[in-house]
């Protein structure tokens, strides 16, 4: 039987309270959060590379503590550091010339986060590799793309699920699913940015899909839903439901060919990621 967990990305707002957490202070805000949810995406892990050459790793007794934190069967998503999924580093300044980041694809900060991960090694659902637009200079190919992420895979000592996230509208080919599916990567689909809507995605791409799969619901537009909520996120502030019902009638669809599904849900897609995952429970009366 499939399974079908549904949770946001990230978990600690203050504007929840109410909704998913109690009103007064000195709470676990993890703790309270997977009394409601059977999974959330852990996205504070990927801020991690820093000019000049400095990488910042999670802190392990804070991984203990998410430990003792959640239920055995709770599962994290994790999206992996970007000192390891980043071709070179930021540039405040578009014109300025691209650096090189060191660790891209690096098995040795892989294996070094790995061992940080220990304690929730039996909780983790998903590590997420997240890797931005790859224009020309970053990256000549899919072609590149997949040859270098083979060589790291091909090098790896542990294998904890793993899913890649790809924001190239066109690397979303037959062959990148192909690959996917050889190497037993799970697919993640975004839905949001300037990516395709993972609707059409699925209609092109569904005989490739047949294992676990990652829907990231994060919306087209992030800095003009901030600047509505003003960082309080409570309420519906952009109504999806047109969309989000085609998105249910997939996942519907998935869980009836016994296909894992994590839906990770964040407050940008319409301004309080709780109250869209209720729509999308009862939109599958789930």
């Amino acid at each position: 039987m499939s399974e079908f967990r549904i949770g946001s990305c990230s978990w600690k707002y203050e504007s929840w309270k109410g909704l998913v957490y109690p009103g007064e202070e000195g709470f676990n805000y993890l703790e309270e959060y997977s009394k409601h949810f059977n999974t959330v995406e852990i996205d504070q892990w990927f801020w991690s590379l820093f000019q000049p050459s400095k990488v910042v790793l999670p802190n392990k007794d804070l991984v203990k503590e998410y430990k003792t934190s959640v239920p055995e069967n709770f599962l994290f998503t994790i999206k992996v550091p970007n000192s390891i999924t980043l071709t070179h580093y930021y540039n405040s300044n578009k014109n300025d010339q691209l650096i090189s980041n060191p660790y891209f694809l690096s098995n040795n900060i892989y294996n070094e986060f790995l061992n940080i991960l220990e304690p929730i090694k039996n909780q983790i659902g998903c590590l997420i590799f997240q890797f931005e637009y790859l224009n020309k200079q970053k990256m000549n190919s899919l072609v590149e793309f997949q040859n270098r992420f083979s060589d790291f895979y091909s090098n790896l000592n542990s294998h904890f699920p793993i899913g890649i996230e790809i924001r190239n509208p066109n690397y979303l080919t037959k062959n990148f699913f192909a690959f996917l599916k050889d190497l037993k990567i799970i697919p993640v689909l975004l839905e949001g940015y300037y990516m395709p809507s993972v609707i059409e995605t699925f209609d092109k791409f569904k005989e490739y899909l047949t294992s676990t799969i990652i829907f990231r619901l994060h919306g087209p537009d992030r800095k003009n839903i901030e600047h509505i909520s003003k960082g309080i996120w409570n309420q519906i502030y952009i109504d999806r439901e047109e969309e989000l019902n085609g998105i249910s009638k997939i996942f519907k669809e998935l869980l009836t060919k016994d296909i894992d599904l994590f839906i990770n849900v964040n407050n940008h897609f319409e301004g309080c990621a709780p109250m869209t995952i209720q729509k999308i429970k009862d939109s599958m009366k789930y």
